[in-house]
């Protein structure tokens, strides 16, 4: 069950949290327990810039600047409390001077109660299966679903929306520094294109999706120290659930680190308007990136939402495209 609107613990950084609009989070957060026992209530209509906190390879966590500022709140808000209790027992003294029987106000602490429903650990567009397969991961959006391959778990801390999947664990980045994974792959809808063509579409991705992935990240740091060079090892059709799509695969070369490998991968959508859906793939290279051939596994088990015959895969024939 979707867990109602509210403040919950951000997934992406927990020493903050982040407000829920019942559907999707949003980009308004807090200091925790800045509302004390009071019920959640709407975010403010001022826009707030939203913190990034490092999913993929190429993206990065804050330095903990946003905890100390958590850590300064709470305290002045305890000494605020503690004022407040003193100054209640003093005016509550009789002409004789002994203080009346009152109940203290409530003291609002950082340990705030629990909300009654579970708040998403993920990004909210990545679940289970309807049969709740826990080698299936969904992607509702899109009215598609992934397999999960060993060593590969749903989204847990990532800022991105539309991660479907990463390798578990992560690692200090060679480069500036903050956190890195050694996988990724995201799935989005092509808007803001009157383009139609996976291989135009796939052709015109690849270049972003390397640079998103290994040059700079959202908050202008090197990770990996940069770019050096890229070399397209791979282009062609696929069939991809049952219509036929074309990729794109790179490998790239860094300043720092052993660089690693990205796809884009395009093909047409069958819900909705059927806009065409970018799958893209981030591997580092190295003996400690995911294999290679998980890319063109995790390729061939896309299937469409509650249809499991339906596949595809690099190498298949390509299937209708209605």
């Amino acid at each position: 069950m979707t867990p109602p609107p509210g403040w919950y613990p951000d997934p992406s950084a927990p020493h903050q949290e982040r407000w829920w609009d019942g559907a999707a989070w949003t980009d308004h957060r807090r200091a925790p327990g800045a509302a004390g026992y009071a019920p959640p209530q709407p975010p403010p209509s001022s826009s707030t810039v939203p913190l990034f906190t490092g999913g993929g390879p190429g993206q990065r966590r804050p330095a903990g600047g946003g905890r100390a500022k958590a850590i300064a709140l709470t305290t002045a808000a305890a000494v605020l409390v503690a004022a407040i209790v003193t100054g209640v027992f003093v005016l509550g003294e009789d002409d004789g001077g002994a203080p009346e029987a009152r109940t203290p106000p409530v003291t609002a602490t950082t340990d705030a109660p629990a909300p009654t429903s579970t708040p998403p650990t993920s990004s909210p567009t990545a679940s289970e299966s309807p049969s709740d397969d826990p080698a299936v991961v969904e992607d509702p959006l899109n009215g598609i679903t992934f397999p999960l391959p060993d060593g590969w778990v749903r989204p847990r801390y990532v800022a991105e929306d539309d991660v479907m999947m990463t390798t578990d664990g992560t690692y200090d980045c060679p480069g500036d520094g903050g956190v890195c994974r050694y996988g990724l792959v995201i799935s989005r809808t092509v808007t803001g294109s009157t383009e139609s063509s996976p291989r135009t579409l796939a052709e015109q991705d690849i270049e972003d999706a390397a640079e998103d992935a290994y040059d700079r990240d959202p908050v202008g740091g090197k990770p990996f120290g940069g770019i050096e060079s890229h070399e397209q090892v791979g282009a062609g059709p696929v069939a991809v659930a049952g219509r036929a799509g074309y990729y794109v695969r790179w490998r790239v070369t860094t300043v720092k680190g052993p660089g690693g490998y990205v796809q884009s991968l395009v093909f047409p959508s069958t819900v909705g308007t059927e806009s065409p859906i970018l799958v893209r793939y981030v591997f580092d290279a190295g003996e400690d990136g995911p294999p290679l051939a998980a890319m063109d596994e995790i390729t061939d088990g896309i299937r469409p939402v509650g249809d499991a015959d339906t596949g595809g895969g690099v190498g298949s024939g390509i299937g209708p495209s209605d």
